[in-house]
């Protein structure tokens, strides 16, 4: 009786995860986000939760433009989301989506996610999604993209990777070229990489 006991107590639980999700607005993370959300059981968190709330009041469609002054109001919506999951219990992992651009801030972004990861004794695993900007073009008016307030304009996508850039991550993060992978196959890839 004694050993069983012991036995139990030694059992550890399951680590949480973090997926990060980083990619250029029409590169799948949403969708893989969700797939990956319903074979693991982590909770998608993505970019449009915290951005949505702001573009609506704006009166934002996804055609024109961002009038100036959104994205510090942004940021305090991602970081209160971010809080909250950092309260969450320990066995609730999590899945972050967002296109990071080439600025050095974008480190800072990177790093903040890593350091919730660590804060909550998750394991951290992040993925750059990329794609052929003719690919990206052609998706950005998909039907499924229109219940959100995402970019839908090809000639705003083409003018922000030129001017802003995609993130460069770190060498050791893995790169997943979505062209042409189908997002269950990716969100499998990805379920993978956590050993799930």
């Amino acid at each position: 009786m004694n050993d069983q006991r012991f036995s139990s107590a030694c059992i550890l639980p399951p680590m949480p995860h973090l997926f990060y999700l980083i990619g250029p607005p029409a590169s799948g993370k949403r969708t893989i986000g969700q797939l990956l959300e319903r074979q693991t059981g982590a909770v998608l968190l993505d970019n449009h939760l915290w951005s949505d709330p702001i573009f609506r009041a704006c009166g934002v469609t996804g055609h024109h433009d961002l009038p100036a002054g959104l994205s510090p109001l942004r940021e305090q919506v991602r970081l209160a989301v971010m809080a909250a999951a950092a309260l969450a219990p320990a066995h609730v992992s999590h899945i972050f989506t967002n296109y990071l651009t080439a600025e050095a801030k974008e480190q800072d972004t990177y790093r903040s996610l890593s350091e919730l990861a660590r804060a909550r004794g998750a394991v951290f695993v992040p993925v750059v999604l990329t794609c052929d900007r003719e690919e990206l073009a052609q998706r950005i008016n998909r039907p499924e993209r229109q219940d959100r307030l995402k970019l839908k304009n090809p000639e705003l996508l083409a003018a922000l990777l030129d001017t802003r850039g995609a993130f460069g991550a770190p060498a050791s993060v893995p790169v997943m070229d979505t062209t042409e992978l189908e997002p269950e196959a990716a969100a499998r890839q990805i379920a993978a990489l956590a050993g799930l």
